[in-house]
């Protein structure tokens, strides 16, 4: 499971990268690299961005019920 989580996270962060350079610059890098934004692998890539952020909402959530369950040990 870790090993998904580093992987998803790397694609998130190359995610938005990608994100601010099409913001500051109108420069889609992915898009440069595959050969546009209508390519396959570029599509590709952006799907498995996607997925890749929908994954790591999984352990974002994780963190804060066992966040909640530490606090409401400390607490009692």
């Amino acid at each position: 499971m870790k090993t998904v989580n580093i992987i998803t996270l790397v694609l998130v962060i190359i995610g938005g990268i990608n994100w601010g350079l099409v913001g500051l610059f109108q420069f889609d890098l992915v898009a440069a690299i595959f050969g546009g934004q209508d390519a396959l692998l570029a599509r590709a890539v952006y799907v498995l961005v996607g997925v890749s952020a929908v994954w790591q909402l999984v352990p974002l959530f994780g963190a804060g019920h066992a966040g909640e369950a530490a606090a409401q040990r400390h607490h009692r």
